[in-house]
């Protein structure tokens, strides 16, 4: 039995790495795309007085990527908000269902968004739905939110499986602060 808890665990940390590689490596060239097209734009701006066309829904695109691609990174680490000002007052046990319930609320309304967005995706791209200035399709995004929602709650439904010390920040395996 040690020996398939031991592969569970490797295979787990496996897939911690790779959700934490793409996710991270997604967010962190999205950010530094808005880093470089704000430097390009205001240098553009101030040296010869003219920006970069469609900076403005560029940036905005590039926020979304960041904002989904870091949602599976925040709650793989257990970095959401969360009110706990009367863990200490509760046992363990009780912890261990809140963070069950907490976890499965989570899980299906992302699941619940992502079913949503994905809805809206497939209409947009029917449509050629595409952005003000640029003409870009907006589908593509709405279908990354989609799916960065639906892997979101799916590690909520891996964390489901975890004790709650493995992703609740400051909460140790007894349950105490």
């Amino acid at each position: 039995m040690t020996g398939q808890a031991g592969r569970a665990q490797r295979s787990d940390e496996a897939l911690r790495r790779l959700l934490e590689w793409l996710c991270g490596s997604l967010a962190a060239l999205a950010l530094f795309g808005i880093m470089i097209l704000t430097l390009i734009d205001v240098t553009g701006r101030k040296a010869v007085s003219q920006s970069v066309p469609g900076s403005l829904e560029m940036t905005e695109l590039l926020l979304v990527v960041v904002i989904f691609a870091g949602m599976p990174l925040v709650s793989l680490a257990g970095e959401h908000v969360v009110f706990d000002s009367l863990d200490p007052w509760l046992n363990p046990g009780v912890r261990r269902v809140q963070g069950l319930w907490v976890d499965a609320c989570c899980a299906i309304g992302l699941f619940g968004i992502a079913w949503v967005m994905w809805t809206m995706a497939s209409q947009m791209a029917g449509y050629g739905e595409t952005t003000a200035q640029l003409k870009l399709p907006k589908a593509p995004f709405v279908y990354g939110m989609s799916v960065l929602c639906a892997v979101t709650a799916l590690v909520h439904g891996l964390l489901m499986l975890t004790p709650v010390a493995h992703h609740h920040v400051g909460v140790d395996s007894e349950g105490t602060s």
